[in-house]
């Protein structure tokens, strides 16, 4: 087989699907893949497969906004979006969850589900459970200052979700 090539993406979109090397396509698509189910794992995990699947949901959620403005502040596309610094606090360096979420294979139940769940959502086969959510918090906390004066979209298992969109 021959080894992928890589190719520049502009942050925007992902590559063509007429692309000459279709192993480009493919290898980025198991990357935004792995990189969705790991953000599902580390944020998700305990909440089963329907909390994973909400986390999935306001991911997307933020791509298409982004889609929609033709860019926004966090992320532009899946990898941007679950990476983006202190929005998936699993992605934090800091967070006990980091070396966790980069270590975790399919061997652990969870992990096989939450690829299972992303390999799904990113083929366009998961509805949008949380009515358009584009950022959550555990019900542990207090409300945060940007969930301030929003009203709750959806509440799935211990995640509170809420749609907030700076114009």
């Amino acid at each position: 087989m021959k080894k992928p090539t890589l190719i520049a993406v502009d942050g925007k979109t992902v590559p063509p699907k007429n692309t000459p090397d279709k192993n480009a396509l493919d290898f980025y698509r198991e990357l935004e893949t792995d990189v969705l189910a790991r953000t599902l794992w580390g944020e998700a995990r305990g909440e089963g497969d329907k909390g994973m699947e909400a986390v999935a949901c306001v991911i997307m959620n933020r791509v298409r906004v982004a889609e929609e403005k033709g860019r926004y502040w966090w992320g532009n596309n899946i990898i941007q979006v679950c990476q983006k610094p202190y929005q998936f606090s699993c992605w934090n360096r800091s967070d006990p969850n980091f070396k966790k979420v980069q270590a975790v294979d399919s061997t652990d139940y969870y992990f096989a589900s939450a690829l299972r769940i992303a390999r799904r959502v990113i083929g366009q086969c998961q509805m949008d459970i949380t009515n358009g959510a584009t950022h959550y918090h555990a019900d542990s906390i207090a409300k945060p200052f940007w969930a301030k004066g929003q009203e709750p979209r959806a509440v799935i298992g211990h995640h509170i979700f809420y749609r907030i969109i700076e114009e």
